[in-house]
């Protein structure tokens, strides 16, 4: 016989019919499938014969020989330094791919941190973004947002809520079990916090301002392969902090709830936020000046910023679909005010109090498995279908 059950906590019923409870996966990719759509149809209504000349320049190796020359790859590797050389041209446009960059930054930072969760590593496309990012950058756009890394959090979500509704097995859960674990939302190791940080510095906002302050095609294709730089600069900081942190403090290496840390989370997020801010102010002034932007550079910086602009509206879905319309508000509005790059971060600060039931300082999000909880067991209460799955 089925204990009763029990009566959901105040707020938990609001969270928990947020859509990606209450829809299945199918219903869930509609909206992406469609952002999909309108960007191309935005795409193709904005091109123009400017960017069909730059690729055929390439194509005629009169652009950056050193480059277009090389068999096979020359050409489309031209097109791509020689697309976003064209776009930074122009103290304007600087301005304009200082803010997008700075939202770049702060998804990537997102991105990462959700990479470092317990929970997301059975999942490959998250738990290892590089492979994703690089074909972002050079290939897909906002197409790759919209088609395969949303839908792999909405596919990774379901599928822990699905694992929830099931009865469990009698046996104790270990705590950093990646589905009904207390520490699921864990970082898998408080060293992330330097790690994540440092990648995102050194990895993608160093070549950033380097392409900015001195646009050459050295410049931009070292930026181009920011993904790469990015995980080679997280994986050294890991090996760094384990081979001297570590020695000192033996915590270094124990899992953290980053949200119930403050000095985690501005190690974490301090430089996304900081770059946003200064790209906001960046650009402002750059409208007080004169628009230096040539045609070329008005035809490239267009693509940019619609593709910019279906990636936001993708993450603010995301975030609708997993937090509610509250947390894509606040990421709204901070965006307005301090850029986007903040808005995204502070977004997902807040998406993660919201999560958090709780509110517990130092013990973070408490998983309560649909079916069974493993420490009521002994007390003969169980959780049944109305238990938040977070709390």
């Amino acid at each position: 016989m089925n204990s009763p059950r029990p009566s959901t906590p105040p707020g938990a019923r609001s969270r928990q019919n947020n859509l990606v409870h209450t829809l299945s996966l199918r219903y869930l990719l509609i909206v992406p499938i469609l952002l999909a759509i309108a960007t191309a149809i935005v795409l193709f209504q904005h091109s123009d014969t400017n960017i069909y000349m730059l690729y055929s320049q390439c194509h005629a190796r009169s652009r950056i020989p050193w480059l277009s020359h090389i068999p096979l790859l020359g050409t489309p590797s031209c097109f791509l330094v020689s697309f976003f050389g064209e776009a930074a041209a122009s103290l304007r446009s600087s301005a304009i791919l200082s803010v997008i960059f700075s939202f770049l930054a702060g998804l990537l930072t997102v991105s990462t941190v959700e990479a470092a969760r317990i929970c997301n590593a059975p999942s490959i496309l998250i738990a290892y973004p590089t492979g994703l990012w690089l074909i972002f950058d050079l290939i897909g756009g906002a197409f790759v947002w919209e088609l395969i890394i949303i839908p792999a959090f909405f596919h990774r979500s379901r599928e822990i809520i699905t694992s929830r509704r099931q009865d469990l097995p009698t046996s104790d859960i270990p705590p950093a079990d990646p589905t009904f674990g207390e520490t699921m939302r864990h970082l898998t190791k408080t060293s992330e916090t330097i790690a994540i940080p440092f990648a995102v510095a050194l990895g993608f906002v160093a070549p950033s301002i380097l392409m900015l302050a001195h646009t050459s095609p050295v410049t931009v294709l070292l930026w181009l392969f920011f993904p790469l730089w990015t995980a080679l600069f997280r994986q050294s900081a890991r090996k760094l902090t384990t081979l001297s942190l570590v020695r000192l403090n033996g915590s270094w290496q124990e899992s953290l709830h980053l949200e119930s840390s403050t000095l985690g989370l501005v190690r974490v997020y301090l430089l996304p936020i900081f770059c946003s801010v200064a790209s906001h102010i960046f650009l402002l002034w750059s409208l007080s000046q004169s628009d230096d932007r040539k045609e070329m550079t008005r035809s490239t910086l267009k693509f940019i910023t619609i593709d910019a602009f279906f990636v936001g509206l993708t993450v603010l879905y995301w975030i609708l679909v997993e937090a509610g319309w509250r947390v894509a508000a606040v990421m709204v509005l901070t965006s307005v005010i301090l850029g986007p790059g903040a808005g995204i971060c502070l977004g997902w600060i807040y998406r993660e109090a919201m999560l958090n039931l709780t509110g517990a300082a130092g013990s973070g999000v408490t998983v309560v498995a649909v079916g069974a909880d493993p420490r009521r067991r002994g007390s003969g209460s169980e959780a049944g279908e109305e238990t938040p799955l977070l709390r």
